[in-house]
């Protein structure tokens, strides 16, 4: 008895779905790029170089876009790494320097944090023991949202 066994890939993210000559969709874009441009170069190149310098100059026009086409490493493609070393060559500074959050300083930070507000509370008792306005955070009394206690009419006090 002839038993037929397909071996099934462990990593489903491995595998691609192919569109058109066992190709997925993003070679198949590359490789047409790079058909646009390298035919013409070689037409070109051919009119006044041999066959083999034009074949030469098509290839290393095309290459780039098979690089694009076929390079992945770690699920991600060229045009990422490309990106990560443009970033780090051109875009962030050379020099960063490594700078802590000392577990201590934001300790000490919160502890400051928390006495304001204890003073904040406590001068707002105060202040309502004896009959004031409840302060800000500097402990001064709000500005009144309508100005002055007097009415202006056209510029006059009435």
């Amino acid at each position: 008895m002839a038993a037929s066994y397909i071996s099934v890939p462990r990593d489903l993210k491995k595998i691609k779905n192919k569109v058109l000559f066992n190709m997925s969709k993003r070679q198949l874009i590359c490789f047409s790029i790079a058909a646009l441009i390298g035919v013409p170069v070689f037409f070109f190149v051919k009119g006044f170089a041999k066959v083999n310098v034009a074949v030469m100059a098509m290839m290393v026009v095309m290459m780039p876009a098979f690089f694009f086409a076929m390079y992945e490493r770690n699920g991600r493609p060229l045009e990422v790494y490309l990106g990560h070393f443009i970033q780090a060559v051109f875009i962030r500074p050379r020099k960063r320097p490594y700078k802590t959050d000392n577990y201590y300083s934001a300790l000490e930070r919160e502890s400051e944090a928390e006495r304001e507000v204890e003073k904040i509370v406590e001068f707002s008792k105060n202040k309502k023991k004896e009959g004031k306005g409840i302060p800000n955070a500097k402990g001064l009394k709000p500005k009144r949202a309508g100005g002055s206690k007097k009415h202006h009419k056209g510029g006059k006090k009435v």
